[in-house]
């Protein structure tokens, strides 16, 4: 290295540029994900989003399967799309998601004896802890009162407080 190379590298803005050129470098080999694939008709795709956001991610189970980014939700979407390129209503995807996953797939599933506990549940629970609360504080309100004190205890307890302020 001659001496201009060697101070400059040195003082650290080689250092800097060599870094630079690294990092420019390397970024020339990470490669972006290809985007998932949309499909060629927008009016299947308009169906296939409105479907979706009314089904639940399997794997996520608090996003919908349109907002969902994991790997099975792309599949499902998938698999949306090819039902209703097959000319299947919205209910028939439906049903065969239903079919397949189970009512959970569904946000809003149909209110059935099957499903009646995630409907009336909450609201049974609710219920409960309220008949509860009212049997609780009734027994408390019906339990004897406390006693006045005697004459002889409220002397004695003054005695003690007396005492207790002397020390």
């Amino acid at each position: 290295m001659n001496s201009i190379t060697s101070h400059a590298w040195r003082t650290g803005r080689g250092r800097a540029f060599g870094l630079a050129l690294c990092l420019a470098v390397g970024s020339f080999s990470v490669q972006a994900k290809e985007a998932p694939p949309t499909a060629q008709d927008p009016v299947v795709e308009s169906r296939m989003v409105q479907i979706s956001e009314e089904l639940r991610c399997l794997v996520c189970q608090n996003e919908s399967l349109a907002s969902s980014h994991a790997e099975l939700a792309g599949d499902l979407r998938e698999e949306v799309r090819d039902l209703i390129r097959q000319n299947k209503t919205d209910a028939e995807v439906k049903d065969y998601l239903v079919t397949r996953y189970g009512d959970f797939v569904l946000y809003r599933p149909d209110i059935k004896p099957m499903t009646w506990v995630l409907w009336f549940g909450p609201f049974a629970l609710l219920l409960s802890a309220a008949v509860v609360l009212v049997m609780y504080l009734r027994q408390r309100q019906s339990a004897a009162p406390a006693q006045a004190l005697t004459d002889a205890d409220r002397q004695r307890a003054e005695k003690l407080l007396k005492d207790g302020e002397s020390e």
